[in-house]
């Protein structure tokens, strides 16, 4: 019997690579593969014209589709994409922003809209270990440098004891924060006044890397920020593919790690990047050898708290169980 022949987009990361150069095929099926520099255009064509049979796509994007009347995705417990947050927030120092608490009452920006990942992601670590409510802050929403014109392609029905404002086109986050228009950013970008004027945007958290490692010791939290989604129409027809595609990218991460083992050996000569081999011993000694994991259960004390942060934010309006999140194909 033929291959099944199915689309894939997701960013060229170094997990991903065996799957766009060939070394790596899922059993069953034919890959397509699709990439960009912007993975937002990713998202955004699958979301809007259901471009691909399988995407990579914002977790907060796939929680969101689930209160659908008919939600389109069904998601496999890949996560191509984390990053601590901690890092993402900046702040205006001329603003008298001395500790996190001092952001509860302030103007913040956000990039795109409210509840963007990475933005979700560090708004939870501030209510978590200092008590500062998303709802106390005034948010706005829009692009760095400016602001796309037109109806949004994810649109979202904010809380009621939230305040957004969104830009206009001429608009943009970068220069707010600049004039100090807003006090903070909450952004997955670094935004370019931050290294073109650091006297005047810093990290609200300049000496973010301890910080961050002190947040993994101490929740055993690794932030989730994408995920893989199938389109629920091609899952129904061919359920098994979702446990084929899962397959597909463990063994395309198999051998990125492998690459980097054996780089160690060699003092990292593949990329040449100076105290790389040491970096990797410090995260070995903190994170474990697979601290990129993929399946549910290795990531259910994260999931836990994506969900928990969605829902305290007002992102999401029920509660999921975390089964009901993947494929069942993909949790054994």
């Amino acid at each position: 019997m033929a291959n099944l022949k199915l689309t894939l987009a997701c960013w060229d990361y170094d997990r991903t690579r065996a799957l766009f150069d060939g070394r790596v095929k899922p059993e069953g099926i034919d890959l397509e593969l699709w990439s960009t520099y912007n993975v937002g255009e990713i998202m955004e064509r699958m979301i809007r014209n259901r471009q691909f049979e399988v995407s990579e796509l914002g977790i907060t994007y796939y929680l969101r589709s689930l209160e659908l009347a008919e939600p389109p995705f069904i998601a496999i417990p890949i996560f191509p994409n984390r990053f601590f947050r901690h890092s993402s927030i900046f702040v205006n120092t001329t603003k008298g922003i001395r500790s996190p608490r001092d952001l509860a009452g302030r103007n913040v920006g956000e990039l795109q809209r409210y509840g963007h990942d990475a933005g979700i992601w560090a708004k939870g670590a501030l209510h978590d270990d200092f008590g500062v409510e998303a709802s106390s802050m005034v948010h706005y929403v829009g692009g760095i440098e400016k602001t796309t014109p037109g109806p949004d392609w994810a649109p979202f029905n904010p809380p009621a004891d939230v305040t957004i404002n969104h830009l206009s086109p001429d608009q943009g986050l970068d220069a707010m924060l600049l004039a100090g228009e807003i006090d903070a950013l909450f952004s997955a970008h670094i935004p370019p006044s931050a290294r073109k004027h650091p006297d005047k945007v810093q990290r609200l958290f300049p000496d973010f890397e301890p910080v961050e490692r002190d947040y993994f010791q101490r929740t055993g939290i690794f932030p989730i920020m994408h995920t893989v989604v199938i389109r629920r129409e091609i899952y129904e027809q061919n359920r098994w593919i979702a446990r084929a595609i899962m397959q597909a990218f463990e063994d395309s991460k198999a051998l990125a790690m492998k690459g980097y083992n054996a780089a160690d050996i060699f003092f990292n000569a593949p990329s040449m990047i100076p105290w790389f081999v040491a970096l990797r011993e410090k995260n070995r000694a903190l994170m474990g050898d697979n601290f990129w994991p993929y399946g549910l259960e290795a990531n259910r004390k994260t999931l836990e708290a994506c969900l928990r942060h969605h829902r305290e934010q007002g992102i999401l309006r029920r509660s999921f169980a975390l089964e009901e999140l993947f494929a069942p194909e993909t949790l054994g």
